[in-house]
């Protein structure tokens, strides 16, 4: 394949609780070169308005499953983030 559709692979965010409310969506759709992975998700998202917030601690999954920031993602894939869990 060539062309910008073997370059760029089209990834679904899922945003949560304030997350979603700092970006003002739950839902984003982020482009990535292929090879990228989680942790490229993560900075492109912290790319717009409000993503800053988006720390260290934050817990992903990717297709459902919790991953780390090096796991691989590709067209199609969905990458939710949620914010740090605390409770008692």
């Amino acid at each position: 394949m060539t062309g910008p559709k073997a370059q760029h692979a089209p990834i679904r965010v899922l945003l949560f609780a304030r997350y979603a409310e700092l970006l003002g969506t739950n839902v984003l759709e982020v482009h990535l070169s292929p090879g990228a992975t989680v942790g490229d998700v993560l900075d492109r998202v912290r790319e717009f308005p409000g993503g800053d917030a988006i720390g260290g601690s934050t817990l992903v999954a990717l297709n459902h499953r919790q991953v780390g920031r090096g796991a691989p993602v590709g067209s199609g894939d969905e990458v939710a983030i949620l914010p740090p869990l605390a409770g008692g």
